[in-house]
């Protein structure tokens, strides 16, 4: 008999890693015929939210951004995304940026598609306007050599312009591919394994992390992975970027 105490999802003051096996449903307004799970948010002490979603058949998910801007990427399946009124067809590694102050609605999904989405309060800029609504295939986006090694590669899905106060990206990392030096920094991340298995070490505490494992790190959590096992193992991950670090 399996020991349903088990799991390997941690919650700390600085970092979190949530496996699958803990997943608890939520009710989101206007997401319907839907499985939502809340991964990260506020409560933890995050300045973000994270969700998975699931569609069943009849799925939907219809809502206007009002304070945060929403990022989702289709991990699998597919769906149709409206936003102020622009249509697009979405896949696996499509993608769709929405700005505050727009509607959206994502139906007609094939039963299981499988979505995630980053939401975050958008901070204003003077001299910038808001950014637009973008869509864009992960696929058809270059990546380069992070810091010139080869067995690294980061995928930028969205425009490094100061309109926008949030970066995600996509890191991908060769068997035994690993970050170069430990990470300390103000940005904040959350992130979804799509692919493979490693170890990370957040704040001197190691984890075994694989596919369908979240990572929660708060500023300055130190940071470091490791790819291990047969395949790359890639991720996909949000962070704060582009505005004055302090109150001014």
């Amino acid at each position: 008999m399996e020991i349903s105490a088990l799991t390997r999802s941690v919650v700390k003051s600085s970092h979190a890693v949530i496996s699958p096996d803990g997943y608890v449903n939520s009710n989101v307004p206007g997401w319907t015929n839907c499985t939502v799970n809340v991964i990260i948010n506020e409560q933890m002490g995050a300045q973000l939210c994270q969700t998975l979603v699931t569609f069943r058949e009849g799925g939907r998910l219809t809502g206007r951004t009002v304070a945060s801007q929403l990022f989702c990427y289709v991990i699998s399946g597919g769906c149709r995304a409206t936003v102020e009124g622009e249509e697009r067809e979405l896949g696996a590694g499509h993608f769709v940026y929405v700005p505050v102050g727009r509607s959206y609605q994502f139906g007609y999904a094939t039963a299981g598609t499988r979505m995630l989405t980053f939401h975050k309060v958008y901070e204003p800029l003077e001299g910038y306007d808001v950014p637009p609504v973008i869509f864009g295939d992960a696929a058809q986006v270059e990546g380069p050599a992070y810091l010139d090694d080869p067995a690294l590669r980061l995928q930028v899905l969205l425009p490094e312009d100061l309109s926008f106060d949030m970066a995600v990206n996509i890191f991908t990392y060769d068997s035994g591919g690993h970050l170069p030096f430990v990470e300390t920094h103000v940005m904040e991340h959350g992130l979804l394994y799509l692919q493979g298995q490693g170890i990370y070490m957040l704040d001197h505490d190691w984890y075994p992390v694989k596919k369908g494992d979240a990572i929660w790190m708060a500023p300055y959590c130190r940071q470091w992975f490791t790819a291990m096992g047969k395949e790359p193992a890639v991720y996909i991950y949000y962070k704060n970027v582009n505005r004055f670090p302090t109150t001014v």
